[in-house]
C-alpha cells in the first residue's frame, strides 16, 4: 500500500509560525477541508481533541498520528505537516514533534486503517527517511520521499 494515495499536495503543509500542538491540528483539519477530505471541521476537530485526551497520539521518533474515524467520512485521508519547531506533544519518548500525519477516515474500516498506521510507521522507523521528510520544502518532494 502507497500512502501517498491518501495524500494531496494540498494536504501537505511545511508550518514554521507555531510550536503549538491545538494550532497545528487546526491547520492540518483546516487542509483537509480545504482539499476536500472533510465535510464538518468543527466535529471533525472535535474528534481528534477527544482522541489526544485519552492518550497522546506522539508515537516517538519526533512523529505524531492525530487520527478520528466518523460515519461521515466516505474514505481515508492524510494530512501531513512537517514542523519546523518541535511540538510538545506528550509522545512517548519525550522528544518534541515535528512530524504530524493527520489520518481521517469512515469508522466501519479498521482493516484499511490499521494499514494505513503501518505504512506510516515503516516510513519514519528509517532515521534517514524522517529526516529526509523533516527537510523536504515542496509537496512534491514529500510525495516522492514516500512513495519511495
Amino acid at each position: 500500500m502507497d500512502i501517498t494515495k491518501y495524500l494531496s499536495r494540498e494536504s501537505i503543509l511545511f508550518i514554521k509560525d507555531t510550536d503549538e500542538k491545538g494550532r497545528v491540528l487546526e491547520l492540518l483539519i483546516e487542509a483537509a477541508f480545504s482539499a476536500g477530505k472533510l465535510k464538518d471541521k468543527l466535529q471533525f476537530a472535535e474528534a481528534v481533541a477527544a482522541r489526544e485526551l485519552i492518550v497522546s497520539t506522539g508515537i516517538g521518533l519526533g512523529v505524531a498520528v492525530p487520527h478520528a474515524k466518523q460515519k461521515s467520512l466516505d474514505s481515508f485521508f492524510i494530512a501531513l505537516g512537517i514542523l519546523e519547531k518541535g511540538v510538545d506533544w506528550e509522545a512517548i519518548d519525550g522528544q518534541p514533534v515535528r512530524l504530524v500525519f493527520l489520518i481521517g477516515g469512515p469508522e466501519d474500516n479498521q482493516k484499511e486503517y490499521l494499514h494505513i498506521l503501518a505504512q506510516i510507521v515503516q516510513v519514519v522507523k528509517h532515521e534517514d527517511k524522517r529526516e529526509k521528510l523533516r527537510n523536504a520544502r515542496t509537496p512534491e518532494e514529500v510525495l516522492s520521499l514516500l512513495s519511495s
